[in-house]
């Protein structure tokens, strides 16, 4: 996944690009919730998005998640909480295939609050997430 845009902290010029051995060495998040995309109870695991955003220096302004098929949503820094969202790798303890909207997904634990039960956040759920813009 590469990070572009107003990235404070970068690895490879302008940008930071993580590879999964990276994101696997920050802290590690789980939960299980329903989703309108699985059916019952779906374990999640990956970095949650704060942490990520903790990692690279980022605290204001949003962020364009774009998909491996270009496909984009914007998600404010705002949604970077403790117990928010996070960048899933793992699905039941998988890593997720492209093919089934990996390699990574951005997940929010819907079942936890109802402010995560929305077309907004639904419509931020993004999947098959390659990259990464930090906007002003």
């Amino acid at each position: 996944m590469r990070v572009s845009g107003d990235v404070p902290l970068s690895n490879d010029g302008k940008e930071a690009v993580f590879d999964l051995a990276m994101l696997t060495s920050l802290p590690q998040t789980s939960f299980t919730t329903t989703t309108v995309w699985t059916e019952g109870g779906t374990e999640f695991t990956g970095v949650l998005l704060k942490d990520l955003l903790d990692t690279l220096g980022v605290s204001a302004g949003s962020l364009s998640m774009i998909a491996v098929n270009d496909y984009a949503a914007e998600v404010p820094v705002s949604d970077a909480v403790v117990g928010g969202p996070i960048l899933a790798y793992l699905v039941n303890g998988k890593e997720i295939s492209v093919r089934d909207k990996g390699p990574l997904w951005l997940v929010y634990p819907y079942d936890s609050n109802p402010d995560y039960r929305t077309e907004v956040v639904y419509s931020r759920s993004i999947w098959q997430l390659a990259r990464i813009e930090i906007l002003p």
